[in-house]
């Protein structure tokens, strides 16, 4: 970024050679004998010795004279006084230039002319309103870009402290989704070794795969729906050794693209409800049914399950949907999630945009 010095002598030597020109040309008229290389140099010494009456009004108003403008509105007879004391100044020194040092030392002038008269006064306040009116507006466009760039800085660190909230509730989110996952896993092995079952080793193992998964997928922001897929697949497989003939479960799959990303885990919890909160607490022959539908980056997901009592009321507040619906909230900007609570089911429908997804 230019350095702000470099910018104010940029900018009065652009007004000094324009400057020199209107001297230049005003004077060529009287200076018929002069050659016009004279001329240039009489216009870029009228120009310099006038600069001075100049800066102090101009860098008055840079300075200190806008600000006060826009901060004291209750002191303007002061701020008012203050500018005519300093113009005045300027134009006594703007004419004092041009008679005692210009008309007869530069220009070699012995033409008499007035130190103040009307007309005097008058191109002298035009040629000091005009520099001034340039760097006021100079100023205040600054200033605006500042305060814009300060706004913009601000929303900036704003929104950085929002994403990193966000992605502290979104880090918390998974960590609950994992915990919840091995509790009501540890839990079917508990029941099995309880019986001794020689399904024991197999369902250990199973647990394994899907922690492994889980400790190194799961991590991403994103994995391919055909992952997730398997990683549900796998739990119920894992929960079907435990229940037997007790259980049917049936699962449709229609899937124009496995490549397709999705959040890690997000489905997996319904899963786990159907199976703790149904089946778990079914007495009798109990069902789970899930469809998954892909179809253009539209994500259908159904899940029905049996439920006895017809009492599940208490599920819309426990952890796996809670989990899912903020982290649907926080990832896809588009998505529907439907609960249907009947007396003997219990299902929930799921509909994400995947395309919508946003990273925090």
């Amino acid at each position: 970024m230019v350095k702000r010095p470099v910018v104010h002598i940029v900018f009065w030597l652009v007004y000094l050679v324009q400057d020199a020109l209107l001297h230049y040309v005003w004077m060529q008229s009287i200076l018929k004998d002069v050659s016009e290389q004279e001329q240039y140099w009489m216009a870029i010494k009228t120009a310099l010795i006038v600069l001075p009456p100049k800066l102090l009004i101009v860098y008055y108003f840079v300075l200190f004279g806008v600000k006060k403008m826009l901060a004291d509105k209750k002191n303007w007879i002061l701020i008012i006084t203050e500018i005519g004391v300093l113009l005045a100044l300027s134009i006594m020194l703007f004419r004092m230039s041009f008679h005692y040092i210009i008309n007869p030392h530069v220009y070699q002038l012995n033409v008499t002319v007035p130190l103040f008269n009307a007309r005097n006064v008058l191109i002298s306040l035009l040629e000091m309103g005009y520099i001034t009116g340039i760097g006021i507006t100079l100023k205040l466009l600054r200033m605006q870009i500042a305060a814009r760039n300060r706004e913009k800085e601000a929303m900036e660190r704003e929104q950085i402290l929002i994403r990193e909230k966000l992605q502290a509730e979104l880090k918390f989110l998974k960590n609950q989704t994992n915990p919840h996952f091995l509790f009501n896993t540890l839990n079917n092995i508990h029941v099995l070794a309880r019986k001794k079952s020689d399904k024991t080793p197999e369902v250990v193992m199973k647990l394994s795969e899907l922690l492994s998964f889980m400790l190194y997928e799961t991590g991403k922001e994103t994995i391919s729906i055909a992952d997730e897929v398997k990683i549900m697949e796998d739990y119920i497989d894992l929960e079907k050794i435990r229940y037997n003939e007790k259980l049917s479960v049936h699962v449709e799959k229609e899937i124009d693209d496995g490549s397709r990303q999705i959040t890690p885990l997000i489905l997996l919890p319904l899963i786990e409800n159907a199976f703790k909160h149904g089946v778990s607490e079914s007495r009798f022959d109990s069902f789970i049914s899930i469809n998954i539908k892909l179809a253009k980056g539209y994500l259908d997901f159904n899940i029905e399950n049996s439920v006895e009592n017809g009492s599940v009321k208490e599920k819309n507040n426990r952890i796996g949907l809670c989990n899912i619906k903020r982290q649907l909230e926080l990832m896809y900007k588009e998505h529907e999630l439907k609960i249907e609570d009947k007396e003997k089911t219990f299902a929930v429908n799921i509909l994400i945009n995947l395309n919508s997804y946003g990273k925090i």
